[in-house]
């Protein structure tokens, strides 16, 4: 897991405005979307919608993955991911998601260390996005 410096570094030095107004100009593709069944491990339920921001690249050489919510503001987090399947490591957004939705999101990023792990990073305090 990262340290809570570099979560202060990432917070501090990402391009917030930047990714939500990519988003805003090119998209969202939903492949996933919630109770949708992992491609490739049938064992993996999505509980939320889940998809890519389109026109963009990842480390891993696909687009750039989101959790979409049921809020209706931006950008509000994202989640560092490390895959121990793959041997990688990428960025996954939290998009339009409320408290719950984050918790989820996260939760489901770490149900299962050994395959894959995450660490959350939010724009603002979470305090602020409970209504």
């Amino acid at each position: 897991m990262e340290s809570e410096g570099y979560v202060r570094l990432v917070r501090q030095r990402f391009r917030w405005q930047a990714w939500e107004q990519l988003i805003k100009e090119r998209g969202i593709t939903i492949d996933r979307p919630y109770g949708s069944v992992h491609p490739r491990y049938d064992e993996i339920v999505y509980p939320m919608s889940y998809g890519y921001i389109n026109g963009t690249l990842a480390a891993d050489g696909c687009e750039v993955d989101v959790f979409v919510g049921r809020a209706t503001g931006g950008l509000v987090g994202l989640i560092l991911t490390r895959d121990r399947r793959r041997a990688d490591r990428e960025m996954k957004l939290l998009y339009r998601c409320r408290p719950e939705d984050i918790y989820l999101a996260h939760g489901f990023i770490n149900f299962d260390r050994r395959r894959m792990e995450g660490t959350l990073v939010m724009r603002r305090p979470m305090r602020t996005l409970w209504p």
